[in-house]
């Protein structure tokens, strides 16, 4: 048996070709699904499963409001359909909203207001997005750290600032800074950052429908949360949590009071470092392999970057680790199908 590090993806995972990936599920991961369907027609909400079902549209399935508990579950019912005969979950990390999905899938919140949690959240995206988020690289082509990319970025931001704008670091994604800035700051943003072409994307890009997540500009999320979602079922997680800053809460022992803190607080409105959380997770949990939940394979990029940077499994550079996935994988992941079929029961 492997022991495995799983990681949750954010809210952004689910893309036109993710459509179809709650259906002819296996009867644990339906119930997942069936619990998600019931908090969205409580909330007189599409059910997830019917929005799964229907043609792509980007105002139905990237819309906050939607993606959230669209992608949770995705990932929950991946989680489901783990092979526990053959993976020992022995840590749960996130990306920015699949930090609410690991609390549920950890036991951090029963299931239900895992569920709860996540929806309401998204649900407050609705007609409200505030500022914006960009995605640009901060990586050699080895997948090494670039400090001299790093410095552009502060750079970029440091003109915005002084220009009177809000900009900041929102997620610290491995190889990418994601920023989050107010309206004007993020259009400074994407003409200030020099341009980079890579494949079929350029660079900076900024992210539809997103809010400045991360940052000072959601503090009235924030009060919202605190005020709303305090009263959910907290408790010490049954594996151990590590949360955007690299901190693990513990089974047994973790201050359930300070998981929610952290969640409907802190983690709203500062920033949150994806290789931080998982750094900590591999130094304390000693993963075999990690695990990259669905929809899609978001986090596959991102993650080999950042065990690149970590130097876990041995690894130092991009040739490093696909010479190791090619002779006996490290990174698993539930949205690419070879992979995938090696993860489920």
């Amino acid at each position: 048996m492997k022991r495995a590090l799983v990681v949750c993806p954010g809210r952004g995972s689910y893309e036109r070709g993710s459509l179809g990936s709650l259906q002819d599920r296996s009867p644990a991961a339906r119930a997942v699904i069936t619990d998600a369907d019931a908090i969205r027609s409580a909330a007189d909400r599409v059910p997830v499963s019917e929005l799964d079902r229907r043609p792509w549209r980007s105002l139905d399935h990237v819309a906050g409001e939607n993606a959230s508990l669209l992608t949770a579950t995705c990932s929950l019912a991946d989680l489901a359909d783990l092979d526990r005969d053959r993976y020992a979950v022995v840590g749960l990390c996130g990306n920015s909203m699949g930090w609410y999905t690991a609390l549920g899938a950890s036991g951090a919140l029963p299931m239900l207001d895992a569920l709860d949690l996540i929806d309401t959240m998204g649900a407050w995206q609705a007609d409200n997005v505030l500022g914006g988020q960009l995605l640009y690289p901060v990586c050699r082509d080895d997948w090494s750290r670039d400090p001299e990319k790093e410095e552009v970025v502060e750079a970029a931001i440091a003109r915005v600032r002084e220009a009177g704008h809000g900009a900041w670091w929102s997620i610290r994604l491995g190889g990418h800074a994601v920023l989050g800035a107010d309206d004007a700051g993020l259009k400074m943003l994407l003409a200030a950052l020099p341009k980079i072409d890579a494949g079929a994307r350029t660079f900076p890009l900024q992210l539809p429908l997103h809010s400045a997540f991360h940052t000072p500009l959601l503090a009235p999320t924030r009060d919202r949360a605190v005020e709303a979602l305090a009263d959910l079922g907290w408790r010490p997680p049954e594996v151990p949590l590590t949360d955007g800053r690299g901190y693990t809460f513990r089974p047994f022992s973790a201050d359930p009071r300070a998981l929610r803190d952290y969640t409907l607080d802190h983690q709203v409105v500062e920033t949150f470092d994806l290789g931080a959380a998982v750094h900590s997770a591999l130094a304390f949990c000693a993963p075999d392999v990690v695990v990259a939940l669905g929809p899609g394979n978001p986090l596959g990029g991102p993650l080999a970057r950042i065990l690149v940077q970590s130097g876990y499994f041995g690894l130092r550079t991009r040739a490093d680790f696909e010479a190791r996935q090619a002779a006996d994988p490290v990174l698993l992941s539930f949205g690419l199908g070879p992979q995938r079929a090696a993860l489920v029961a």
